[in-house]
């Protein structure tokens, strides 16, 4: 058996992160998160917690359907991974189809993630806001 390295198992992580999304497991993305994880958001420029975090990704679950991520481009880092990716779902409300390119750059120490930033066009958005 091949010995795991760190660049592998953030990939591996990255991997669980994103299905975990993918499949609204809110209770996976709070175990893959460290409990003093920041994400942060280039649109606005403010750092959440985990809890205000997950309460977004509650929304996305409660708003959109079919979420799915396309176009991955991701690769390790010294200190965790960097993902490139299209959040691609259906708004429930209206039917409308949304794609919204992202990047990811998350900080990865012990297993977890400790740091995610999160960059992206929010006029790309505009479909979920009404």
């Amino acid at each position: 058996m091949e010995p795991s390295s760190p660049a592998k198992e953030s990939l591996e992580l990255a991997d669980r992160l994103f299905k975990a999304i993918e499949r609204s497991d809110v209770k996976a993305i709070r175990d893959i998160y460290a409990p003093h994880t920041k994400i942060w958001h280039n649109f606005d420029n403010l750092a959440q917690s985990v809890d205000e975090n997950l309460a977004v990704l509650n929304w996305v679950v409660a708003n959109i359907a079919e979420v799915s991520y396309t176009e991955i481009q991701r690769q390790p880092t010294p200190t965790g991974f960097v993902q490139q990716h299209v959040l691609r779902g259906k708004v429930k409300a209206s039917g409308k189809e949304i794609a919204i390119p992202a990047c990811i750059v998350c900080k990865v120490e012990n297993g977890r993630i400790t740091r995610l930033d999160e960059y992206l066009d929010s006029a790309q958005t505009a479909a979920l806001r009404g």
